[in-house]
């Protein structure tokens, strides 16, 4: 059951868009609380202009805080965002162990978002994901707005797959599809990644879905349905690209492992440390957050179903 990867980018997507900053100690108490839940990988934060986007601007001090010894387990993997050479170089600097990349197949969302064509887009990150392999570390790339733009509308199928070729042949083995502005439908998250199957059948998929129209977990067990292995979501549901049209979050972390203990799947997961770690943002930010575990409470034992229901999900 371990072959589903939950990937927490909360620290980094969840925040970049609130405008109350988060202290330093308050952050790492948070991420120590996903760390004890189990959860696979969590991003720390994003190389950026802090001045562009100031909650991203102690990242180097939350790698330098966790990469101490005994501040994580070894199975835990901390990974960036990096968008540009001087974000990789300081990533490489505070020992970054796996790095997100990637390159929006709209052009009006990556040049809102990067400042670039989606062709000066991929020669840069095409050139980093070289740079990181060759340094020895994970290298993630993502193809952003795979399944609809709100300025541009539908993507063509092609214009994703040649980014994704373009990745593989750089020797990228980890890639991702990101739903940026929340369009996808399930039998188009089949669709597109069966498409990356056929291209390289050995290849780890990823997910990175926005919930802008509520159906970000319905896309999540689509691509669960299609192989994909790593699975993108934020604590209390936040997020969402400042870039897009219309921002909203992602799908929360402890409502995809909620459903994922209901199939008998990711068990090992301690729910209750998700949950806490959402009720800790909620009350810092003194509102309710997009997580429908957080209202509706969850409906399966916090260390995994009882045997008996579990019986029943796995049958």
């Amino acid at each position: 059951m371990k072959s589903t990867k939950i990937h927490e980018v909360g620290p980094r997507d969840g925040l970049q868009s609130e405008s109350a900053l988060v202290p330093l100690d308050v952050k790492i108490r948070w991420i120590e609380g996903l760390i004890n839940s189990g959860i696979d990988i969590i991003q720390l934060g994003a190389f950026v202009n802090p001045k562009r986007v100031p909650q991203m601007a102690e990242t180097e001090a939350l790698f330098r805080y966790f990469m101490q010894p005994r501040r994580k387990p070894e199975g835990v993997t901390l990974s960036a965002l990096v968008l540009n050479s001087k974000g990789l170089d300081r990533g490489l600097d505070v020992g970054v162990q796996m790095f997100c990349m990637g390159v929006s197949a709209s052009e009006t969302h990556s040049l809102k978002n990067t400042g670039m064509t989606p062709a000066e887009a991929q020669h840069e990150v095409l050139a980093m994901a070289r740079r990181a392999l060759l340094a020895g570390k994970r290298v993630q790339a993502s193809v952003q707005s795979a399944f609809g733009c709100g300025y541009e509308g539908p993507i063509p199928s092609e214009a994703v797959l040649n980014l994704v070729k373009a990745y593989l042949n750089v020797g990228v083995r980890c890639i991702s599809l990101a739903d940026s502005a929340g369009h996808g439908i399930p039998p188009q998250v089949e669709d597109l990644f069966g498409a990356i199957r056929i291209l390289d059948p050995a290849v780890d998929l990823a997910c990175h879905f926005h919930n802008t129209y509520g159906l970000g977990l319905a896309n999540s067990l689509a691509a669960l349905k299609s192989g994909v292995s790593y699975f993108e979501s934020s604590f209390g549901g936040l997020g969402g690209c400042p870039f897009t049209k219309v921002a909203a979050g992602n799908v929360s972390t402890e409502y995809l492992v909620h459903t994922l203990q209901r199939m008998g799947r990711r068990l090992d997961i301690d729910l209750a440390a998700l949950i806490e770690v959402a009720r800790q943002i909620s009350e810092f930010f003194d509102r309710d957050l997009p997580s429908l575990i957080l209202k509706a409470g969850s409906i399966v034992s916090f260390k995994g179903l009882p045997a008996k229901e579990l019986q029943h999900e796995t049958a």
